[in-house]
């Protein structure tokens, strides 16, 4: 199963970083990241496998909106059927 993660927020040195080792350790496999710096607003999507994740999505959810909180970011994460369905035009 697929998962969309985006994250928000004022850029700072390791956004991408902590993410990522975030994810890793509940053995998360990112499939594809793009990142942009919009003024001085970092912004990141990211395409991920969550079929071995090692805790359930919800559990998961919390852990990256925590890491979040810490950072000053808003990192959310969503199955990428009801993110797709949740933006069609």
């Amino acid at each position: 199963m697929k998962a969309i993660v985006t994250v928000i927020g004022k850029d700072r040195v390791g956004i991408i970083a902590s993410v990522c080792t975030l994810l890793a350790q509940y053995n998360v496999n990112i499939l594809n990241i793009s990142q942009s710096i919009m003024q001085e607003n970092f912004v990141m999507v990211m395409l991920v496998d969550i079929i071995g994740c090692k805790i359930p999505l919800v559990e998961l959810s919390e852990q990256l909106a925590g890491l979040g909180a810490e950072g000053g970011l808003s990192i959310r994460i969503q199955r990428e059927d009801i993110f797709d369905n949740m933006h069609r035009i």
